[in-house]
């Protein structure tokens, strides 16, 4: 799921269709409701082609998953028992946590500009590792609040 806004990011930021703020903010708009992925993707063909663009942001990042997983169900099941593909799939989630750090530090270099961000990124950090299964919409709630106090000072 979240390997994809490392290509989004790419196909979009880098061909100049929407700023990485955009991009920033249509994956926290999709925190806050179930499926974060095809929200942020609905919110995003939204904000690229308005009603039209989102409908086809949405069906373009269903449908082929739908298929795939109806395709290859049946196969997937019977190649688990594979040595060679259980190693596969165990290569595949490495590169996946790999890509999610690599745009992660990207986007946060540019979303970490000053004492305010590092203090929320930094709070925000500490309650995922202390609070594993806290939804994240509670976090993103958190550092709307701390970034709304912390103007205040």
């Amino acid at each position: 799921g979240y390997v994809l806004f490392a290509f989004l990011d790419t196909e979009l930021v880098t061909t100049g269709f929407m700023s990485r703020q955009q991009l920033i903010d249509a994956i926290a708009v999709g925190q806050f409701t179930p499926g974060p992925v095809f929200t942020s993707v609905t919110f995003i063909g939204y904000q690229i082609n308005g009603f039209w663009g989102a409908v086809v942001s949405t069906v373009g990042i269903f449908l082929p998953s739908f298929v795939f997983v109806a395709l290859l169900n049946p196969v997937v099941k019977k190649m688990r028992k594979s040595t060679l593909f259980s190693l596969f799939l165990d290569a595949v989630n490495v590169a996946s946590v790999a890509i999610i750090a690599a745009i992660c530090l990207i986007m946060g270099k540019e979303t970490i500009t000053d004492m305010r961000t590092v203090v929320i990124a930094v709070l925000s950090m500490a309650v995922v590792f202390r609070y594993r299964k806290v939804n994240s919409a509670f976090i993103v709630i958190g550092g709307c609040l701390a970034g709304y106090l912390l103007s205040l000072i």
